[in-house]
């Protein structure tokens, strides 16, 4: 079974997101079927803002190191892809193949907000798919939705992320990430629409069964499991240098 088998519509691959070796092994003892980076908690956790701050050559030491530690199919955050240009985000999914990825994200927003325009964006995710062939699992990242006011989530932007779904199936993706999409009636419709095989974003795992009566195919947490471990860390931390009691 390929990673992309694990992608069914009304039973979703779940994806606690790692930033080590160390935290996939206790993903993967826990149950995953496959484990996912994610850019924000891998850069954070070596010191790094989020945002491409993680040098490439970094990043994919991570992945290498997950890989050695875990006997289950890998797909890393390779946010914008590392590149002005479609060669350079070819080379850099490329890299990822390397390390022994087997899927990777690409995201067509900007650095300084908005979104990349279409034609662009399918240009790099052409460029992708040719450099890795058809069983690498390219999750192609529209932020349409995200850091947005949840009152502004729409039918429209729901368009808007379906028409984008339609290019990025003819340039080659093999599924669809709408982070920030929490409506489950919004979210029901993009499942419905779209061509690929949706994935979204969770932020507690309580949600995972209402998710996947939505029909997504697919669940990650993004920073969430960083976050939760850090916070006990923190609280374990506390309390070893509390002398009040």
């Amino acid at each position: 079974m390929t990673f992309l088998d694990l992608h069914h519509p009304g039973d979703p691959v779940v994806l606690v997101n790692a930033w080590d070796a160390g935290s996939a092994r206790t993903i993967a003892d826990a149950g995953a079927a496959a484990i996912a980076t994610g850019s924000w908690s891998v850069a954070a956790a070596h010191g790094y803002a989020d945002g491409e701050q993680l040098p490439l050559d970094l990043t994919l030491t991570v992945v290498r190191e997950i890989t050695a530690a875990v006997d289950l199919p890998v797909t890393v955050d390779l946010e914008h892809g590392y590149g002005e240009t479609p060669a350079d985000v070819a080379r850099s999914v490329a890299a990822a193949v390397d390390a022994g990825a087997v899927g990777c994200n690409l995201e067509d927003g900007l650095a300084g907000g908005g979104l990349r325009d279409l034609p662009e964006q399918c240009d790099r995710l052409a460029a992708a798919r040719e450099a890795v062939g058809d069983h690498f699992v390219l999750n192609a990242r529209t932020d349409i939705f995200l850091n947005t006011d949840p009152a502004t989530h729409d039918h429209a932007k729901v368009t808007e992320a379906l028409d984008r779904a339609e290019a990025f199936t003819a340039a080659g993706a093999s599924s669809l990430f709408v982070p920030g999409l929490t409506d489950a009636e919004l979210i029901r419709r993009v499942v419905a629409g779209s061509p690929l095989p949706v994935n979204v974003m969770a932020s507690d795992p309580a949600d995972v069964d209402a998710l996947a009566a939505l029909g997504v195919a697919r669940i990650s947490f993004g920073p969430a499991p960083y976050l939760a471990a850090v916070a006990a860390l923190g609280r374990f931390a506390a309390a070893a240098y509390d002398r009040s009691a």
